[in-house]
Protein backbone atom coordinates (compact mmCIF):
# COMPACT_ATOMS: atom_id res chain seq x y z
CA UNK A 1 0.00 0.00 0.00
CA UNK A 2 1.53 3.65 -1.22
CA UNK A 3 -0.48 5.24 1.31
CA UNK A 4 2.94 7.22 2.81
CA UNK A 5 1.48 10.54 2.17
CA UNK A 6 -1.54 9.50 5.01
CA UNK A 7 0.42 10.57 8.33
CA UNK A 8 1.40 14.05 6.28
CA UNK A 9 -2.06 14.95 4.96
CA UNK A 10 -3.49 14.49 8.97
CA UNK A 11 -0.41 16.64 10.25
CA UNK A 12 -0.42 19.17 7.67
CA UNK A 13 -4.12 19.89 8.35
CA UNK A 14 -3.79 19.34 12.01
CA UNK A 15 -1.03 22.00 12.11
CA UNK A 16 -2.93 24.27 10.00
CA UNK A 17 -5.76 24.64 12.15
CA UNK A 18 -8.63 23.14 9.63
CA UNK A 19 -10.99 20.87 11.51
CA UNK A 20 -9.96 17.43 9.48
CA UNK A 21 -13.67 16.00 8.48
CA UNK A 22 -11.91 13.22 5.66
CA UNK A 23 -14.23 13.19 3.24
CA UNK A 24 -14.33 10.07 0.07
CA UNK A 25 -17.27 11.68 -1.71
CA UNK A 26 -15.43 12.59 -4.48
CA UNK A 27 -13.36 8.80 -4.89
CA UNK A 28 -14.00 6.18 -7.58
CA UNK A 29 -14.99 3.11 -7.10
CA UNK A 30 -16.26 1.19 -10.50
CA UNK A 31 -16.45 -2.49 -11.34
CA UNK A 32 -13.02 -2.35 -12.90
CA UNK A 33 -10.76 -0.10 -13.81
CA UNK A 34 -11.08 2.12 -16.80
CA UNK A 35 -7.69 2.50 -19.03
CA UNK A 36 -6.30 5.53 -20.09
CA UNK A 37 -9.42 7.81 -18.35
CA UNK A 38 -7.91 6.57 -14.49
CA UNK A 39 -4.86 7.59 -15.70
CA UNK A 40 -5.94 11.23 -15.40
CA UNK A 41 -6.24 13.42 -11.85
CA UNK A 42 -9.54 12.04 -10.58
CA UNK A 43 -11.29 15.55 -9.50
CA UNK A 44 -11.00 15.50 -5.92
CA UNK A 45 -9.81 12.40 -5.14
CA UNK A 46 -9.01 12.23 -1.09
CA UNK A 47 -5.71 10.64 -2.27
CA UNK A 48 -4.02 9.48 -5.74
CA UNK A 49 -0.56 8.68 -7.19
CA UNK A 50 1.93 8.36 -9.73
CA UNK A 51 4.79 6.38 -8.64
CA UNK A 52 7.83 5.80 -10.13
CA UNK A 53 10.38 3.24 -8.50
CA UNK A 54 13.57 0.90 -10.21
CA UNK A 55 17.39 0.53 -10.82
CA UNK A 56 19.61 1.96 -13.51
CA UNK A 57 22.56 1.30 -14.92
CA UNK A 58 25.43 3.75 -16.13
CA UNK A 59 25.97 2.11 -19.96
CA UNK A 60 29.58 2.93 -19.29
CA UNK A 61 30.57 2.19 -16.39
CA UNK A 62 27.85 -0.11 -15.51
CA UNK A 63 27.14 1.02 -12.10
CA UNK A 64 23.68 0.94 -11.00
CA UNK A 65 21.45 3.55 -9.18
CA UNK A 66 18.36 3.46 -7.16
CA UNK A 67 15.19 6.51 -8.40
CA UNK A 68 11.73 7.21 -6.43
CA UNK A 69 10.16 9.76 -8.44
CA UNK A 70 6.32 10.56 -7.55
CA UNK A 71 3.60 12.80 -7.39
CA UNK A 72 0.86 12.88 -5.14
CA UNK A 73 -2.58 14.95 -5.54
CA UNK A 74 -4.84 14.93 -2.57
CA UNK A 75 -8.12 16.49 -1.32
CA UNK A 76 -9.60 16.18 1.99
CA UNK A 77 -12.28 17.81 2.30
CA UNK A 78 -13.60 17.97 -1.21
CA UNK A 79 -12.78 21.74 -1.76
CA UNK A 80 -9.00 22.14 -1.58
CA UNK A 81 -5.97 20.45 -3.64
CA UNK A 82 -2.58 19.78 -2.62
CA UNK A 83 0.21 18.13 -4.18
CA UNK A 84 3.07 16.52 -3.05
CA UNK A 85 6.52 15.60 -5.26
CA UNK A 86 8.59 13.33 -3.39
CA UNK A 87 12.50 12.19 -5.32
CA UNK A 88 14.93 10.31 -4.30
CA UNK A 89 18.33 9.15 -5.30
CA UNK A 90 19.99 5.94 -4.31
CA UNK A 91 24.39 5.56 -5.15
CA UNK A 92 25.55 2.52 -3.35
CA UNK A 93 28.93 2.96 -4.94
CA UNK A 94 29.54 5.83 -2.55
CA UNK A 95 26.72 4.77 -0.39
CA UNK A 96 25.04 7.99 -0.44
CA UNK A 97 20.98 8.58 0.27
CA UNK A 98 19.72 11.84 -1.36
CA UNK A 99 16.12 12.94 -1.32
CA UNK A 100 13.70 16.34 -2.26
CA UNK A 101 10.13 16.84 -1.60
CA UNK A 102 7.51 19.89 -2.16
CA UNK A 103 4.05 20.00 -0.65
CA UNK A 104 2.18 22.47 -2.00
CA UNK A 105 -1.90 24.11 -1.51
CA UNK A 106 -2.81 24.51 -4.88
CA UNK A 107 -4.63 27.84 -6.13
CA UNK A 108 -7.61 25.81 -7.86
CA UNK A 109 -8.85 21.66 -8.42
CA UNK A 110 -6.33 20.10 -11.14
CA UNK A 111 -8.47 19.01 -14.03
CA UNK A 112 -8.38 15.95 -15.43
CA UNK A 113 -7.11 15.87 -18.89
CA UNK A 114 -4.62 13.21 -20.84
CA UNK A 115 -1.78 13.21 -21.27
CA UNK A 116 -0.87 13.86 -18.04
CA UNK A 117 0.91 17.17 -17.63
CA UNK A 118 1.94 17.27 -14.10
CA UNK A 119 4.49 20.14 -12.32
CA UNK A 120 5.43 21.47 -9.53
CA UNK A 121 7.94 24.17 -8.78
CA UNK A 122 10.42 24.60 -5.55
CA UNK A 123 12.87 27.29 -5.39
CA UNK A 124 14.33 28.12 -9.25
CA UNK A 125 13.75 24.79 -10.29
CA UNK A 126 10.45 22.40 -12.35
CA UNK A 127 9.57 18.69 -11.52
CA UNK A 128 7.61 17.56 -14.39
CA UNK A 129 5.74 13.76 -14.99
CA UNK A 130 4.21 14.18 -18.57
CA UNK A 131 2.99 11.15 -20.98
CA UNK A 132 0.17 8.18 -20.52
CA UNK A 133 -0.16 4.55 -20.50
CA UNK A 134 3.72 3.49 -19.66
CA UNK A 135 4.96 6.32 -22.00
CA UNK A 136 6.52 9.07 -20.02
CA UNK A 137 8.93 11.92 -19.55
CA UNK A 138 10.49 12.72 -15.75
CA UNK A 139 12.23 15.36 -15.40
CA UNK A 140 13.51 17.26 -11.92
CA UNK A 141 16.35 18.60 -10.55
CA UNK A 142 17.24 18.66 -6.88
CA UNK A 143 17.07 22.27 -4.76
CA UNK A 144 17.88 21.06 -1.33
CA UNK A 145 20.70 18.92 -2.91
CA UNK A 146 22.24 20.37 -5.86
CA UNK A 147 24.21 17.97 -8.42
CA UNK A 148 21.47 15.03 -8.13
CA UNK A 149 18.88 15.60 -11.21
CA UNK A 150 16.94 12.72 -13.60
CA UNK A 151 15.75 13.29 -17.25
CA UNK A 152 14.29 9.79 -17.91
CA UNK A 153 11.76 8.12 -20.79
CA UNK A 154 10.27 5.59 -20.94
CA UNK A 155 7.79 2.88 -22.94
CA UNK A 156 6.33 -0.28 -21.75
CA UNK A 157 7.98 -3.89 -21.41
CA UNK A 158 5.23 -5.14 -20.57
CA UNK A 159 1.57 -4.40 -20.38
CA UNK A 160 -0.29 -3.07 -17.56
CA UNK A 161 -1.07 -4.93 -14.67
CA UNK A 162 -4.50 -4.63 -12.90
CA UNK A 163 -4.38 -5.33 -9.19
CA UNK A 164 -6.93 -8.01 -8.30
CA UNK A 165 -7.83 -8.75 -11.92
CA UNK A 166 -10.11 -5.58 -11.61
CA UNK A 167 -7.49 -2.55 -10.90
CA UNK A 168 -8.84 -2.46 -7.44
CA UNK A 169 -7.21 -3.74 -4.65
CA UNK A 170 -9.09 -5.03 -1.15
CA UNK A 171 -7.38 -4.17 2.02
CA UNK A 172 -9.80 -5.74 4.09
CA UNK A 173 -12.26 -4.24 6.03
CA UNK A 174 -9.42 -0.65 5.73
CA UNK A 175 -9.48 0.53 2.27
CA UNK A 176 -10.58 -0.40 -0.99
CA UNK A 177 -8.71 1.27 -3.35
CA UNK A 178 -8.32 1.76 -7.27
CA UNK A 179 -4.46 0.47 -8.19
CA UNK A 180 -2.81 -0.77 -11.44
CA UNK A 181 0.85 -0.89 -12.36
CA UNK A 182 3.62 -1.15 -15.42
CA UNK A 183 6.10 -3.20 -13.37
CA UNK A 184 8.62 -3.25 -16.25
CA UNK A 185 9.24 0.52 -18.08
CA UNK A 186 11.96 0.15 -19.69
CA UNK A 187 13.86 2.99 -19.12
CA UNK A 188 16.62 5.43 -20.69
CA UNK A 189 18.40 8.85 -20.21
CA UNK A 190 20.29 10.70 -17.58
CA UNK A 191 21.20 10.92 -13.97
CA UNK A 192 23.15 13.27 -12.50
CA UNK A 193 24.65 11.72 -9.45
CA UNK A 194 27.08 14.33 -7.32
CA UNK A 195 27.25 16.73 -10.44
CA UNK A 196 28.22 13.80 -12.58
CA UNK A 197 26.09 13.00 -15.96
CA UNK A 198 25.34 9.70 -16.68
CA UNK A 199 23.62 8.12 -19.85
CA UNK A 200 21.89 5.23 -17.81
CA UNK A 201 19.34 2.69 -18.44
CA UNK A 202 17.00 -0.10 -16.95
CA UNK A 203 13.55 -0.85 -15.54
CA UNK A 204 11.38 1.20 -13.43
CA UNK A 205 8.17 -0.02 -11.67
CA UNK A 206 5.41 2.42 -12.08
CA UNK A 207 2.35 2.58 -9.43
CA UNK A 208 -1.10 4.50 -10.34
CA UNK A 209 -3.41 4.31 -6.93
CA UNK A 210 -6.67 6.40 -5.66
CA UNK A 211 -9.21 6.66 -3.23
CA UNK A 212 -6.47 6.81 -0.75
CA UNK A 213 -7.97 8.61 1.87
CA UNK A 214 -9.79 5.55 3.36
CA UNK A 215 -7.21 4.72 5.61
CA UNK A 216 -6.92 7.42 8.23
CA UNK A 217 -6.12 5.99 11.46
CA UNK A 218 -2.73 7.08 12.27
CA UNK A 219 -2.17 4.01 14.34
CA UNK A 220 -1.86 1.89 10.72
CA UNK A 221 1.65 1.42 8.85
CA UNK A 222 2.51 -0.88 6.20
CA UNK A 223 5.79 -2.68 4.34
CA UNK A 224 4.83 -2.78 0.70
CA UNK A 225 7.74 -4.70 -2.07
CA UNK A 226 8.07 -4.40 -5.80
CA UNK A 227 9.97 -7.30 -7.09
CA UNK A 228 11.41 -7.75 -10.92
CA UNK A 229 13.06 -11.35 -11.63
CA UNK A 230 15.83 -11.35 -14.47
CA UNK A 231 14.94 -14.43 -15.20
CA UNK A 232 11.80 -15.93 -15.58
CA UNK A 233 10.74 -12.23 -16.13
CA UNK A 234 8.16 -12.61 -13.68
CA UNK A 235 6.88 -9.40 -11.22
CA UNK A 236 5.77 -9.74 -7.83
CA UNK A 237 3.71 -6.67 -5.63
CA UNK A 238 3.63 -8.09 -1.80
CA UNK A 239 2.23 -6.19 1.19
CA UNK A 240 1.48 -6.20 4.99
CA UNK A 241 -0.85 -3.75 6.12
CA UNK A 242 -0.88 -3.40 10.46
CA UNK A 243 -3.31 -2.07 12.88
CA UNK A 244 -1.05 -0.99 15.55
CA UNK A 245 -4.13 -0.73 17.87
CA UNK A 246 -5.84 -4.15 17.24
CA UNK A 247 -2.58 -5.91 16.22
CA UNK A 248 -4.50 -7.03 13.41
CA UNK A 249 -2.51 -7.59 9.97
CA UNK A 250 -3.99 -7.72 6.13
CA UNK A 251 -1.45 -9.21 3.62
CA UNK A 252 -2.11 -9.75 -0.45
CA UNK A 253 -0.46 -9.10 -3.72
CA UNK A 254 -0.26 -10.13 -6.80
CA UNK A 255 2.69 -11.98 -8.97
CA UNK A 256 2.20 -11.15 -12.70
CA UNK A 257 4.13 -14.53 -14.57
CA UNK A 258 6.50 -14.13 -17.97
CA UNK A 259 3.18 -15.57 -20.10
CA UNK A 260 1.20 -12.07 -18.55
CA UNK A 261 -0.70 -14.75 -16.15
CA UNK A 262 -2.18 -12.50 -13.47
CA UNK A 263 -1.92 -14.22 -9.94
CA UNK A 264 -3.83 -12.59 -7.18
CA UNK A 265 -2.12 -13.28 -3.49
CA UNK A 266 -4.07 -13.50 -0.48
CA UNK A 267 -2.28 -13.67 3.05
CA UNK A 268 -2.00 -17.24 3.49
CA UNK A 269 -0.62 -17.28 -0.42
CA UNK A 270 2.78 -16.14 1.22
CA UNK A 271 5.24 -15.92 4.09
CA UNK A 272 6.85 -12.97 4.85
CA UNK A 273 10.15 -13.25 7.37
CA UNK A 274 12.03 -10.33 8.76
CA UNK A 275 15.39 -11.16 8.68
CA UNK A 276 17.31 -8.29 10.06
CA UNK A 277 16.21 -4.96 11.30
CA UNK A 278 18.31 -1.41 11.24
CA UNK A 279 17.59 1.21 14.14
CA UNK A 280 18.20 4.79 12.34
CA UNK A 281 20.46 7.32 13.81
CA UNK A 282 18.83 10.49 12.31
CA UNK A 283 14.96 9.33 13.55
CA UNK A 284 15.66 6.38 16.07
CA UNK A 285 12.97 4.14 14.31
CA UNK A 286 13.85 0.63 14.33
CA UNK A 287 12.70 -0.91 10.85
CA UNK A 288 12.79 -4.20 9.15
CA UNK A 289 16.03 -4.30 6.91
CA UNK A 290 16.09 -7.77 5.19
CA UNK A 291 13.79 -10.37 4.59
CA UNK A 292 12.48 -13.70 3.41
CA UNK A 293 9.66 -14.40 1.32
CA UNK A 294 8.12 -17.28 0.19
CA UNK A 295 5.53 -17.89 -2.67
CA UNK A 296 4.99 -21.67 -2.28
CA UNK A 297 2.35 -21.72 -5.19
CA UNK A 298 4.83 -19.89 -7.50
CA UNK A 299 7.84 -22.64 -6.10
CA UNK A 300 9.77 -18.73 -4.49
CA UNK A 301 11.89 -18.70 -2.13
CA UNK A 302 13.55 -14.82 -2.39
CA UNK A 303 16.00 -13.13 0.12
CA UNK A 304 15.43 -9.33 -0.41
CA UNK A 305 18.19 -7.38 1.10
CA UNK A 306 19.02 -3.73 1.22
CA UNK A 307 21.77 -1.79 -1.01
CA UNK A 308 22.32 0.48 2.08
CA UNK A 309 20.36 0.56 5.21
CA UNK A 310 20.04 3.94 5.47
CA UNK A 311 17.65 4.99 2.61
CA UNK A 312 15.48 6.90 5.32
CA UNK A 313 13.65 9.98 4.77
CA UNK A 314 12.44 12.57 6.95
CA UNK A 315 9.85 15.62 5.69
CA UNK A 316 9.87 18.77 7.60
CA UNK A 317 6.43 19.73 7.43
CA UNK A 318 5.91 22.65 9.61
CA UNK A 319 8.04 23.92 13.04
CA UNK A 320 8.36 20.90 15.26
CA UNK A 321 6.81 18.35 13.16
CA UNK A 322 8.49 15.84 10.95
CA UNK A 323 7.38 12.65 8.87
CA UNK A 324 9.74 9.83 8.89
CA UNK A 325 9.86 6.79 6.39
CA UNK A 326 12.15 4.28 4.95
CA UNK A 327 11.94 3.70 0.65
CA UNK A 328 14.91 1.75 -0.32
CA UNK A 329 16.59 0.08 -3.42
CA UNK A 330 17.17 -3.29 -2.77
CA UNK A 331 18.76 -6.73 -4.45
CA UNK A 332 17.28 -10.13 -4.53
CA UNK A 333 18.71 -13.37 -4.46
CA UNK A 334 16.78 -16.88 -4.05
CA UNK A 335 15.29 -20.02 -5.76
CA UNK A 336 12.56 -20.53 -8.15
CA UNK A 337 11.64 -23.99 -8.24
CA UNK A 338 14.75 -25.10 -7.31
CA UNK A 339 16.64 -22.55 -9.61
CA UNK A 340 18.86 -19.90 -8.75
CA UNK A 341 17.20 -16.94 -9.41
CA UNK A 342 18.29 -13.16 -8.61
CA UNK A 343 16.63 -10.00 -9.51
CA UNK A 344 15.48 -6.07 -7.99
CA UNK A 345 13.53 -4.67 -5.81
CA UNK A 346 12.10 -1.32 -3.85
CA UNK A 347 10.78 -1.81 -0.40
CA UNK A 348 8.69 1.01 1.59
CA UNK A 349 8.34 1.23 5.13
CA UNK A 350 6.02 3.65 6.98
CA UNK A 351 4.69 4.38 10.52
CA UNK A 352 6.56 2.28 12.07
CA UNK A 353 7.51 2.15 16.29
CA UNK A 354 10.35 2.68 18.17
Amino acid sequence: MRNLLLATVLLLFAASGCALKPTNKFDVFTERAELPREEAVHRQNSLEWWYFTGHLRDKATGETFGVEYVFFHFNLNGKKDWQMVNFALTDPQTKQFRYDYKVTRLPELMASALPLKLSARKQNETWTLTGQEGRYHLQGRMTDHPGQAINLTTTPAKPVLLHGGTGYESYGAVAKAGYYSYPRLATTGTLEIGGKVREVEGELWYDRQWNGNSVTNKGIGWDWFSIQLEEPRAELMAYQLFDRKTNQTVSGGTHYGPDLSNQHLNAEDFQLEVLDYWTSPHSQLRYPNKWRLRVPSQGYDLTITPVLPDQELTLKLFAGIKMHYWEGMCQVEGTHNGQAVKGNSYVEITNRGK
